[in-house]
């Protein structure tokens, strides 16, 4: 245990996500002299997303974990904590919580779980259920990271977590990489071309059911069916690959609005992505605190999501940005409406958001409270330890 502390992150995919880019500007940032890191992916980690991490002595760990609860993983998972011996596991999300059962049988000091937004199958965190599941891994959990006030209030209220055991810590966003445009909307690399006064709305995120990009569709195609001011100049980018991708080419085809939307799949590029937007949208139906809201914010443009998990939390409506209720299209419509129409306000309430997210979301000041956390639970686990 000499030396710099251990920190394993157990994941249940490496791969592109918002809760996995938090592990990797973590790790990225995190002082490399008092602290170490080993990813463990239940499933896998991706080698092309591996290699966002900076730090060279960063293991990775693959478990290929097939269908079904990890249980028959748990001998692997003891001997790997027996063979590293972590100062601290730190597990995210359901998925990847049932480790901390073999984390605790191999005597790791500290286990640290955080909940950074809801399941894909519990959007809005009320299954029975999974709410059970997390009340029967609650004693094997030391401190719990809760990314919104929501998600605190479900740990507390639903899960029956004792406050003094749930820590908030928000997501933080680097404003150095993700930054406004220079002189408006830039150019992106491979993008199909957009007139000048084109209102490009863009949303960036795995496609799959929790994040709705289907409604998002839905309301472009309203609002182009309306004639709703502004609307000829529409223009929709959605950024991201997954199981939803056929579904959403089809709502564009139902829609009659093929000319105006580009699908641009995968891209490693999101902070060049969000230079090239005018408005970001986000129709999900359940969040924690997303990563993708506060890198728009960052990027100078107003954010319009459905009010759902941390949402509220980050927009402020008629100020940065505007909320509209989850699953209804006409909703989120009338609330993309007044950015499509009025430049002013586009320029306005995406300068808001900046300086919303300068004053409250550096990256630093999230990696800052994770480094107290880690030292502060260390110390009182090993109390003879001297932890800097």
């Amino acid at each position: 245990m000499s030396g710099r502390s251990l920190v394993m992150h157990v994941v249940y995919r490496f791969d592109v996500g918002g809760l996995e880019n938090g592990v990797v500007n973590l790790i990225n940032r995190m002082p490399a002299d008092r602290f170490r890191h080993v990813v463990v992916a239940l499933t896998q980690c991706v080698p092309s997303f591996r290699a966002r991490i900076e730090r060279p002595d960063t293991q990775f760990v693959s478990l290929d974990k097939p269908p079904g609860h990890g249980v028959r993983l748990y001998p692997r998972l003891y001997r790997l904590f027996r063979e590293y011996r972590p100062a601290i596991v730190h597990t995210r999300n359901l998925a990847a919580l049932e480790a901390v059962v073999p984390a605790a049988a191999a005597g790791v000091p500290v286990r640290v779980h955080g909940e950074h937004g809801w399941d894909v199958f519990d959007p809005a965190g009320t299954r029975t259920t999974f709410r059970l599941v997390r009340r029967l891994y609650r004693p094997f959990v030391g401190r719990y990271v809760a990314l919104s006030g929501h998600i605190a209030q479900y740990l507390a209220e639903a899960v029956g977590v004792p406050a003094a055991r749930i820590e908030r810590i928000c997501n933080g966003v680097d404003t150095v990489r993700f930054r406004p445009a220079a002189g408006g909307r830039q150019a992106l690399d491979g993008a199909p071309p957009v007139p000048a006064d084109a209102v490009l709305i863009g949303t960036v995120g795995r496609l799959q059911a929790v994040k709705d990009q289907p409604m998002l569709v839905r309301a472009v195609s309203h609002l182009v069916a309306q004639r709703a001011r502004g609307a000829e100049r529409l223009r929709l980018a959605i950024v991201g690959d997954g199981p939803l991708r056929d579904t959403i080419a089809s709502e564009v085809r139902a829609g009659g609005i093929g000319d105006r939307v580009w699908l641009a799949g995968e891209r490693a590029d999101v902070p060049d992505v969000m230079r090239s937007l005018d408005v970001f949208a986000l129709p999900s139906l359940g969040e924690g605190i997303s990563n993708t809201i506060l890198e728009a914010m960052a990027s100078g443009l107003p954010v319009v999501a459905t009010d759902v998990g941390g949402n509220a939390e980050l927009i402020d409506p008629g100020r940065t940005g505007a909320l509209a209720a989850p699953a209804d299209h006409v909703a989120l419509a009338d609330a993309l409406a007044p950015y499509v129409a009025y430049g002013d306000v586009r320029r306005r309430h995406g300068e808001a958001g900046r300086r919303c997210v300068e004053a409250g979301f550096s990256l630093d000041g999230m990696v800052d409270r994770y480094v107290a956390l880690y030292q502060h639970m260390i110390g009182a686990a090993l109390p003879s330890r001297d932890v800097a």
